[in-house]
């Protein structure tokens, strides 16, 4: 704990107020002349959003430190205030967890997907189509049914959603973190997972175990289509995380549909409500647990997921789709909203980018920057400037009146 967070934990104040942190995924987005200087949420009809705005404040926020692209992984747990840099999570531990499975001390998860391979080997689809989740559930019960242990150790495949997939490798003396198998681009054969410390020899036995399993289980998908390969990505062992009630003295709820955000919450003792598949039906649950939880974290991932695909007017119409279910939040309007994401995917780059996200923060003290609508642009003149992702957290808790004053 750092000499900031002892204060803030010394001013904390009990409180009955209620939290809702709204993330749409990638949200953040850059103008380009082919879309006529707009980004999907300026181009977007967003009359909720622009009510809001002329009673909010507005700025944009680091998800980790200017010129980094972050994963979903360090982009939420920022969000969650936790620093991205100091606390590292891997992706397949928070995927896993997310899934519902247990960790085990020595167990070293990655996060997988199916993708599709040429003759030479090359990744031609880093996503293989985006098969149906069917599909996916299909194909991991022939690699499990083909590959049950390697050596001593036993692996343990999990499908999730749609062309996501996780493994775990349970055995004696392994660690990760090992850099991943994913080439992060199409036209490269995959990569070949190592230590990121080379000096530790528990690293090096994961790395090997992980060769291993690509020489068993590559054979059992060649004749696949158009899942004939997979990528690792996030490979790891579980850290040691504070979590959100002992940090904030919030007892938080997460709503979110897939799993790898469901994982981050629960990493950090959010408690998962499981149930709602889209936006309409997790407001909707957040109605029915409105008197049960302070804090609820609310995730999006349309946004993202069209920005990568670097489909401009799919993100354009997602942000509208969240926005027309808004009204229903606002039923019981929590005490502070936030409006934001975790990072930007920008249309043009197709992927994660370091471009400060933009956020929106409303509540009866937040006063407000008389914008109209809640943008990138307006964001850029908005009161709350530039900040690091990982102080939302504790503007949203001076919002809602849990600090004392500092000093005489």
């Amino acid at each position: 704990m750092t000499k900031l967070d002892t204060l803030y934990d010394q001013l904390t104040l009990p409180t009955k107020a209620k939290l809702a942190l709204v993330v749409m995924d990638g949200v953040g987005d850059i103008a380009t002349r082919e879309n006529g200087f707009l980004t999907p949420l300026e181009a977007a009809k967003t009359p909720i959003m622009d009510e809001l705005s002329r009673e909010a404040i507005q700025g944009r926020m680091t998800p980790v430190a200017p010129g980094i692209t972050p994963g979903s992984g360090p982009g939420h747990l920022g969000l969650f205030g936790y620093d991205p840099v100091e606390t590292q999570v891997g992706r397949g531990v928070i995927e896993a967890l997310g899934l519902g499975l247990e960790l085990q001390a020595g167990d070293v998860a990655a996060r997988a997907n199916f993708c599709s391979l040429d003759p030479d080997g090359l990744v031609t689809d880093r996503r293989a189509g985006r098969i149906e989740t069917e599909e996916c559930e299909r194909l991991c019960a022939l690699l499990s049914a083909g590959i049950q242990k390697i050596a001593n150790v036993q692996v343990i495949i999990q499908p999730g959603k749609g062309h996501r997939f996780v493994i775990i490798f349970r055995g004696e003396g392994m660690e990760g973190p090992l850099s991943d198998t994913d080439p992060q681009r199409e036209g490269f054969p995959i990569a070949e997972a190592a230590p990121v410390d080379v000096s530790s020899k528990k690293a090096q036995k994961a790395a090997k175990l992980i060769r291993d399993f690509y020489e068993k289980a590559l054979p059992i998908l060649k004749d696949e289509r158009p899942a004939n390969g997979f990528l690792m990505r996030g490979i790891a062992h579980q850290p040691m995380i504070p979590t959100f009630q002992e940090r904030y003295k919030l007892n938080a709820a997460c709503l979110a549909v897939y799993p790898m955000y469901k994982g981050l919450a629960q990493l950090v003792g959010m408690q998962k409500v499981e149930g709602p598949q889209s936006i309409s039906e997790q407001f909707n649950r957040y109605l029915e647990e409105y008197d049960h939880f302070d804090f609820f974290f609310i995730h999006y991932k349309y946004t993202d997921m069209y920005g990568e695909d670097g489909n401009f007017e799919a993100k354009k119409q997602a942000i509208e789709a969240l926005d027309e279910a808004l009204p229903i939040l606002l039923q019981k309007r929590p005490d502070v909203l936030a409006i934001t994401g975790d990072h930007s995917t920008p249309c043009p780059m197709k992927g994660h980018s370091w471009h400060p996200q933009p956020v929106l923060l409303h509540s009866a003290f937040s006063g407000c920057d008389k914008l109209d609508r809640f943008t990138e642009t307006g964001a850029n003149i908005g009161s709350m400037g530039v900040f690091e992702a990982k102080y939302l957290i504790r503007h949203m808790q001076a919002h809602a009146r849990m600090f004392d004053k500092y000093g005489a």
